[in-house]
Protein backbone atom coordinates (compact mmCIF):
# COMPACT_ATOMS: atom_id res chain seq x y z
CA UNK A 1 0.00 0.00 0.00
CA UNK A 2 1.42 3.14 -1.37
CA UNK A 3 0.63 6.66 0.71
CA UNK A 4 -0.27 8.54 -1.66
CA UNK A 5 -0.53 12.05 0.80
CA UNK A 6 1.75 15.14 -0.22
CA UNK A 7 4.09 16.48 1.77
CA UNK A 8 4.93 20.37 1.72
CA UNK A 9 7.47 21.42 -0.77
CA UNK A 10 10.93 21.64 1.11
CA UNK A 11 11.98 25.10 0.41
CA UNK A 12 15.60 25.43 -0.32
CA UNK A 13 18.73 27.08 2.23
CA UNK A 14 18.65 30.38 0.65
CA UNK A 15 15.01 30.69 0.07
CA UNK A 16 14.48 30.32 3.41
CA UNK A 17 17.37 32.68 4.29
CA UNK A 18 15.88 35.34 2.52
CA UNK A 19 12.21 34.93 4.09
CA UNK A 20 14.63 35.53 7.38
CA UNK A 21 15.93 38.45 6.13
CA UNK A 22 12.50 39.68 4.92
CA UNK A 23 10.92 39.25 8.46
CA UNK A 24 13.69 40.89 10.07
CA UNK A 25 13.57 44.04 7.98
CA UNK A 26 10.15 44.19 8.93
CA UNK A 27 10.76 44.60 12.58
CA UNK A 28 11.23 48.43 14.45
CA UNK A 29 14.49 46.85 15.87
CA UNK A 30 16.96 44.28 16.69
CA UNK A 31 13.99 41.02 16.89
CA UNK A 32 14.34 37.20 18.94
CA UNK A 33 14.01 34.39 16.95
CA UNK A 34 10.98 33.87 18.56
CA UNK A 35 9.96 36.45 17.12
CA UNK A 36 10.94 35.82 13.55
CA UNK A 37 9.31 32.79 13.64
CA UNK A 38 5.87 33.88 14.58
CA UNK A 39 5.80 36.41 12.12
CA UNK A 40 7.47 33.39 9.37
CA UNK A 41 3.81 31.32 10.66
CA UNK A 42 5.00 29.12 12.49
CA UNK A 43 5.89 26.57 9.35
CA UNK A 44 9.43 26.19 11.09
CA UNK A 45 11.06 24.54 13.96
CA UNK A 46 12.39 27.54 16.36
CA UNK A 47 15.60 25.82 16.15
CA UNK A 48 15.38 25.91 12.15
CA UNK A 49 14.91 29.61 12.63
CA UNK A 50 18.01 29.49 15.15
CA UNK A 51 20.27 27.79 12.46
CA UNK A 52 19.40 30.04 9.90
CA UNK A 53 20.29 33.34 11.96
CA UNK A 54 23.15 31.53 12.94
CA UNK A 55 24.11 30.97 8.77
CA UNK A 56 23.25 34.81 7.97
CA UNK A 57 25.59 35.63 10.84
CA UNK A 58 28.54 33.41 9.72
CA UNK A 59 27.59 35.04 6.37
CA UNK A 60 27.81 38.86 7.98
CA UNK A 61 24.43 39.06 7.01
CA UNK A 62 23.27 39.78 10.48
CA UNK A 63 24.37 40.77 13.75
CA UNK A 64 23.14 39.84 17.54
CA UNK A 65 22.92 40.79 20.34
CA UNK A 66 22.53 39.50 23.90
CA UNK A 67 19.37 40.00 25.72
CA UNK A 68 18.71 38.00 28.54
CA UNK A 69 19.47 34.62 27.65
CA UNK A 70 18.90 35.02 24.25
CA UNK A 71 19.68 37.30 21.21
CA UNK A 72 18.25 39.77 19.25
CA UNK A 73 19.12 39.58 15.45
CA UNK A 74 19.21 42.80 13.49
CA UNK A 75 19.73 42.43 9.43
CA UNK A 76 23.59 43.92 8.61
CA UNK A 77 22.25 44.05 4.83
CA UNK A 78 18.97 43.48 2.28
CA UNK A 79 18.60 40.98 -0.27
CA UNK A 80 20.95 42.81 -2.44
CA UNK A 81 23.61 42.90 0.00
CA UNK A 82 23.43 39.38 0.44
CA UNK A 83 23.32 38.83 -3.14
CA UNK A 84 26.71 41.09 -3.69
CA UNK A 85 28.21 38.78 -0.70
CA UNK A 86 27.59 35.15 -2.27
CA UNK A 87 28.96 37.05 -5.62
CA UNK A 88 31.96 38.42 -4.22
CA UNK A 89 32.94 35.04 -2.36
CA UNK A 90 32.65 32.76 -5.55
CA UNK A 91 35.11 35.62 -7.62
CA UNK A 92 37.22 35.56 -4.63
CA UNK A 93 37.69 31.79 -5.00
CA UNK A 94 38.89 31.53 -8.57
CA UNK A 95 42.18 31.87 -9.68
CA UNK A 96 42.05 34.51 -13.00
CA UNK A 97 39.44 36.96 -11.71
CA UNK A 98 39.70 38.62 -14.73
CA UNK A 99 38.54 35.74 -17.05
CA UNK A 100 35.34 35.38 -14.62
CA UNK A 101 35.02 39.18 -14.80
CA UNK A 102 35.32 39.24 -17.99
CA UNK A 103 32.53 36.14 -18.97
CA UNK A 104 30.51 37.40 -16.95
CA UNK A 105 30.13 40.98 -18.42
CA UNK A 106 30.02 39.28 -21.98
CA UNK A 107 27.03 37.26 -21.23
CA UNK A 108 25.43 40.57 -19.50
CA UNK A 109 22.38 41.76 -21.74
CA UNK A 110 22.18 44.83 -23.58
CA UNK A 111 20.39 46.44 -19.99
CA UNK A 112 22.67 44.74 -17.97
CA UNK A 113 25.46 46.07 -19.57
CA UNK A 114 24.20 50.07 -19.65
CA UNK A 115 23.47 49.53 -15.93
CA UNK A 116 26.69 48.71 -15.28
CA UNK A 117 28.55 51.43 -17.24
CA UNK A 118 26.50 54.02 -15.19
CA UNK A 119 27.06 52.44 -12.11
CA UNK A 120 30.59 52.28 -12.54
CA UNK A 121 30.50 55.87 -13.91
CA UNK A 122 28.50 57.20 -10.78
CA UNK A 123 31.68 55.53 -8.48
CA UNK A 124 34.49 57.33 -10.51
CA UNK A 125 32.29 60.67 -9.77
CA UNK A 126 32.20 59.53 -6.06
CA UNK A 127 35.88 59.43 -6.38
CA UNK A 128 36.32 62.60 -7.41
CA UNK A 129 34.51 64.29 -5.45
Amino acid sequence: MTDHRQRPRRRGQGELEGLVLSVLREADGPATAGWVQERLGGDLAYTTVVTILTRLLAKNAVTRERVGRSFAWTPSSDQAGLAARKMRKVLDGERDREAVLASFVTELGPDGERLLRELLGQLEAEKED
